[in-house]
């Protein structure tokens, strides 16, 4: 082994151990939705005339198609199972594996401990081939399990093994793209939203592509072959090889790019801010803010275009529905309950979504903390109730803005096709405000506990969302789906509004966040 690898057998070691516990949590929940899709699709589509009914409907919708991707083999029980998996979910593998390469190594460098390691022998490209190797052991795995939950799930041998490679190859390529955006980004944090970016470009170019029929555009983008790998139909097996290329190509590109660049710095400098800051920068909560306010814009563009395409999508349920769901569904009120159950369920998932953003202000609370930023703070005239309640408004009101977006953006989208009131549509997601708050609460008292606990509010969101999501449909006991706060919210607008749920979990929220006060006010920093 040469020298600016040495030491990368005990790195990967090392990170394994460290990751002992999210590895596993985010392999779960990826194989799990995949194989509840399998297993439920089928009785959804009994017949070959349901699926090809199905298949025409989501083909004829063209934000469906920007969406979910078009299903190229309309007999497909297979396709038609893994129609959300495809393209859509495949962005969660590729976000996977870009925390993996960043968190070995960027964000080793920002803490030091990259340098420290460097001292104790351990070579230049060490940590950037650990980093890489580990996300493709981690995506291998991923798409083995996936391959054997959806077959053991009904479905295909052959094509879930395809499936499952496909995985693989998205995971791959997200682990190279991050590698690459490491060397070039000058801190950790800009690492994460230049990689994003990149992912985020070549997911509208695959939508652009397959929503208006110009297919070379699909083809540059390695979502679109997810779609084009055709797994449950005619599998094109050659389309594996794009992955594999592209990303042993951009981990050439990061490597040669590593060995020349110095430690701790990128290809692109930060540039310096004014020596001097304006006045209503005073405060922990402007500072917060300024802190936080691009990737808010760009949470608030990402949420009001998915409000868009959801709420665009809602108003085609009739025509993708076996004759027999649509007889049942109208037994239980009528294709107007559908499009209440379907904008409901937005609203529901839309505040899983933007709970994310919540506990991504406590991570970097937790990271200004263990950086010393946060001591610097402390040690002019703010007080500690100033800036935990700054954090704790930052929170909460960024949750509250991205569902009153997303609210909106629902109802603009509906409104191209229904006859439904904007104002309910968007009560319907701020309905979800009070499990939002309760769920980001947790995280707040985690970090108020210990700064470092505030990464298992990720666990915690994860946790309450597959309890309120499919906790039923996997049989789980009334109790386990009890201790999810989105079990106990309204059901918006199939439901009638619900004051005592809402006030209650808005007083456990309230509650959560008084204890995490008293506890952060009597720990010692990080």
């Amino acid at each position: 082994m040469s020298q600016t690898l040495a030491g990368a057998p005990t790195l990967l070691r090392l990170a394994v151990r460290r990751d002992r516990w999210s590895i596993p949590a985010w392999l779960a929940v990826l194989t799990l939705v995949c194989g509840t899709s399998a297993a439920v699709t089928p009785g959804l589509y009994p017949t070959e005339a349901d699926r090809v009914a199905a298949a025409a409907g989501l083909n004829a919708s063209a934000g469906i198609v920007a969406l979910y991707g078009p299903v190229l083999d309309p007999t497909s029980l297979g396709e038609l199972a893994m129609t959300k998996m495809t393209v859509t979910y495949s962005v969660l593998v590729a976000v996977m594996t870009l925390f993996l390469v960043r968190r070995h190594t960027r964000s080793e460098e920002e803490t030091g401990r990259a340098e420290l390691l460097g001292g104790a022998g351990v070579g230049r490209l060490a940590p950037l081939v650990t980093a890489l190797g580990l996300a493709a052991v981690v995506s291998a795995l991923l798409g083995l399990l996936v391959a054997v939950t959806n077959a053991l799930a009904g479905l295909p041998w052959t094509g879930s093994v395809a499936f499952g490679a496909a995985w693989a190859g998205t995971g791959l390529v997200g682990a190279a793209i991050t590698a690459v955006c490491c060397q070039v980004s000058a801190s950790a944090r800009t690492c994460a939203g230049l990689a994003a970016a990149v992912l985020a470009v070549l997911f509208v170019a695959r939508a652009a592509g397959d929503a208006s029929g110009a297919e070379w555009l699909s083809w540059l983008s390695p979502f679109g072959w997810n779609t084009r790998l055709q797994a449950y139909g005619d599998t094109r097996w050659w389309v594996l090889g794009l992955y594999v290329a592209l990303a042993v190509a951009a981990a050439a590109v990061a490597v040669a790019l590593a060995a020349r660049r110095d430690l701790g710095a990128g290809l692109l400098a930060p540039r310096p801010g004014p020596a001097r800051g304006p006045g209503w920068l005073a405060g922990p909560l402007a500072l917060g803010v300024r802190s936080h306010v691009a990737p808010l814009w760009g949470w608030t563009a990402a949420v009001a275009l998915m409000g868009l395409l959801f709420g665009a999508i809602s108003p085609n349920l009739d025509g993708i529905l076996s004759d027999e769901t649509e007889r049942l569904l109208e037994g239980l009120g009528g294709t107007g309950a559908l499009r209440d159950t379907m904008i409901a369920s937005i609203a529901s998932i839309a505040a899983l979504i933007v709970c994310c953003f919540g506990i991504t202000i406590l991570t970097h609370a937790a990271d200004d903390e263990r950086d010393g930023r946060t001591e610097m703070v402390l040690s002019t005239r703010v007080t500690r109730a100033r800036a935990y309640w700054s954090v704790v408004t930052l929170a909460l009101g960024g949750v509250t803005w991205l569902l009153l977006v997303a609210g909106l953006a629902l109802a603009l989208g509906v409104r191209q096709g229904t006859d439904h009131s904007p104002a309910r549509i968007v009560e319907a997601a701020l309905g979800q405000a009070p499990a939002a708050w309760v769920t980001v609460a947790v995280g707040v008292l985690l970090f108020a506990c210990r700064a470092r606990w505030a990464v298992v509010g990720w666990g915690v969101l994860v946790a309450f969302g597959t309890l309120g999501q499919i906790g039923e449909l996997l049989g789980l006991p009334d109790a386990a789906l009890w201790l999810s706060p989105f079990t106990h919210v309204p059901h918006l607008p199939l439901e009638g509004a619900d004051p005592v749920s809402t006030l209650a979990l808005s007083g456990v929220a309230a509650a959560l966040l008084g204890v995490g006060w008293w506890a952060y006010r009597g720990r010692d920093l990080a």
